[in-house]
């Protein structure tokens, strides 16, 4: 079941939509727009909708003020006017984009009894196949978009189904979820999947290994065997060097775009986004404390114990397939450190931290504070364009083009991320998990089953070296609940990673280069030392921020690469639409926000 456009021509007519976009955005400049006519004034609207509140308003001594130009006095009237046209006018720019095509990976009609689906939560056979009322009851409800309906979905545990009709809501600011194009996710059967399948399995073999290890000189033997494994597979998307793994890129992030020369918008276009393979893995906004007014917040982290690995019990994974509770805890390290492994880095995406927000006041805090028990922050200038940098007479606020104006907008995108990412989760693909996927990998190596797994992930070092090392097929998991109850494609952590750091580069000048970058000591990661290396500028590490968060979800088990790849992608046009909005309302002088997209690419909007 998917979403379709009423107009059953769309590709003929996309040629006209842009031409009316270029023709909104041309007719809405700001001086010429005030001067606009429209057909309908607020001030009727509003009189005809309440004039009962008007009346109230008289009685108890209001007067409204008369539409009048005098020098010193506002017009009331006209701002409220121009209200109502910025937001009508925001409205038609929106709905003048084009609804690409949705086009699944087909497993939902290819596979009568749902194995390449998303079913956690609802009940199973002792294979871990879904009960297929249970799944009807799902797709019931998905269908009928009824409130009543999705009380009556058929659950197999105790655990619930999270915010299915959350995408449903209507946003009145930014793109529609519908008019948002991801690609097509591999299909259950397909080498791409078996071999994001071997990336993920390597993951969970090197949660313990230091990012430290992950340098071309590594002597690390899992780190290179990794390597070697991955530069074997046919259908491996990551980020390479010379078309090679290496074990500077190893597990690092990556976008995926559709490819635009592909009409039916199934095909990837893979990317690595500037700034990515530059320096240490982990970003340096996950490296320093951050300046928080007259307090901080401490880089440092809580993280799990080396070993502590859920779902390789058969019977476990099982219960949780059905929406139980493992029974089991994380078993946390009592010394707090910065992030150094994969296992880290898993936890760290398993709970987040301030993340952008806290980004945003390490980029406009000044590298040196007063206060001596307060680190600096990176000082980076504002993004050139905004209006305010060559003002002689004014600076921005929380208002407009401040870091408040920006933080408003980062907890809106993220909202309205988690909505066009979950459209797609629900409403169009409903992915399985890594971690059901791992359950069909031992289902037919235990019980002979025949499910239609590629020989590259039956026949890989990483699951070989998996069952040496845990004694089990299925995909251990970072944490002892998985993955949550909705499905994987796309990632949702993704789009929020996505949505903020395009914002970020949007409002900060991300050729700035962050002084002294760090990295933590290899032999004692309490403590930072200095990075030596080239040089690592605001957009790269923003960057990599947004893929350290992406990635991390594998880490845990839980997210497949092309989750995040697709989802950072996502957020990052959730973000243009939102700022190509804002824009519309603005008073200032401004010829729009321009930065770089992950895929290397200026834009201004």
């Amino acid at each position: 079941m998917q979403f379709e456009s009423e107009s059953t021509n769309q590709a003929q007519n996309e040629n006209q939509n842009s031409s009316t976009r270029r023709s909104l955005i041309k007719r809405f400049s700001r001086r010429s727009f005030i001067n606009r006519t429209t057909m309908l004034t607020a001030t009727g609207m509003v009189a005809g909708m309440m004039g009962s509140t008007f009346s109230s308003f008289k009685k108890e001594g209001v007067v409204q003020a008369r539409e009048r130009d005098i020098v010193g006095r506002f017009n009331y009237n006209k701002f409220v006017e121009k209200a109502y046209r910025v937001r009508l006018e925001a409205a038609r720019l929106e709905r003048s984009f084009p609804i690409p095509p949705h086009p699944t990976n087909g497993d939902e009609e290819r596979y009568a009894n749902k194995i390449g689906s998303d079913s956690r939560g609802l009940p199973h056979n002792q294979r871990g196949e879904v009960n297929l009322n249970a799944y009807n009851s799902l797709i019931s409800a998905l269908t009928s978009q009824d409130p009543n309906q999705y009380e009556k979905i058929i659950l197999g545990g105790t655990r619930k189904l999270v915010n299915p009709q959350g995408p449903l809501a209507i946003s009145l600011e930014g793109i529609n979820a519908a008019q948002i194009a991801v690609p097509s996710p591999p299909a259950l059967a397909s080498a791409a999947r078996a071999d994001e399948a071997v990336e993920l399995y390597w993951q969970a073999l090197l949660r313990d290994v230091p990012f430290s290890q992950f340098q071309n000189n590594t002597d690390d033997s899992k780190v290179l065997a990794a390597v070697e494994e991955l530069n074997r597979l046919s259908a491996f998307y990551g980020p390479k060097i010379n078309g090679r793994v290496t074990p500077q890129t190893l597990f690092r992030g990556s976008v995926s775009y559709v490819d635009r020369s592909d009409r039916s918008g199934r095909t990837a276009k893979h990317v690595t986004p500037p700034g990515i393979l530059n320096g240490p893995y982990i970003s340096q906004f996950l490296l320093r404390n951050i300046p928080w007014g007259t307090q901080y917040i401490l880089a440092v982290i809580r993280t799990a114990l080396p070993g502590n690995d859920f779902l390789t019990n058969f019977n476990e994974w099982l219960t949780v397939q059905n929406g139980g509770n493992s029974g089991r805890a994380i078993n946390y390290d009592p010394k707090r450190r910065y992030v150094s492994t994969v296992r880290d880095l898993g936890e760290f995406a398993h709970i987040g931290g301030a993340l952008y927000y806290g980004a945003s006041l390490l980029l406009s805090s000044p590298v040196s504070l007063s206060d001596p028990l307060i680190d600096g922050g990176i000082g980076a200038p504002l993004n050139p364009g905004n209006p305010y940098v060559n003002s002689r007479t004014q600076i921005g606020s929380n208002a407009t083009f401040a870091v408040g104006h920006l933080q408003a907008l980062l907890n809106l995108g993220t909202s309205r991320a988690i909505r066009a990412s979950y459209w797609q989760k629900y409403y169009v693909h409903r992915i399985l998990r890594p971690e059901a996927y791992g359950g069909l990998v031992y289902n037919n190596i235990v019980n002979s089953t025949q499910y239609p797994i590629h020989p590259e992930i039956l026949n890989s070092q990483a699951l070989a070296r998996t069952y040496s090392n845990f004694g089990t097929y299925l995909l251990p998991q970072a944490y002892p609940e998985a993955a949550p109850l909705h499905s994987s494609y796309t990632g949702g952590a993704a789009a929020i990673a996505g949505v903020n750091v395009t914002l970020l580069k949007a409002f900060f000048d991300e050729n700035h280069v962050i002084p002294n970058p760090v990295v933590p000591d290899p032999n004692d990661p309490t403590q930072l030392i200095p990075y030596t290396g080239e040089p690592l500028t605001v957009g790269g590490e923003l960057n990599k921020l947004a893929t350290n968060y992406a990635i991390g979800r594998g880490h845990g088990g839980i997210h497949w690469r092309t989750d995040g790849a697709a989802g950072l992608a996502l957020g990052e046009e959730v973000a243009i639409s939102l700022l190509r909005d804002e824009r519309l309302g603005y008073n200032e002088d401004f010829q729009g926000f321009t930065f770089t997209k992950f895929d290397g690419t200026r834009v201004t909007v």
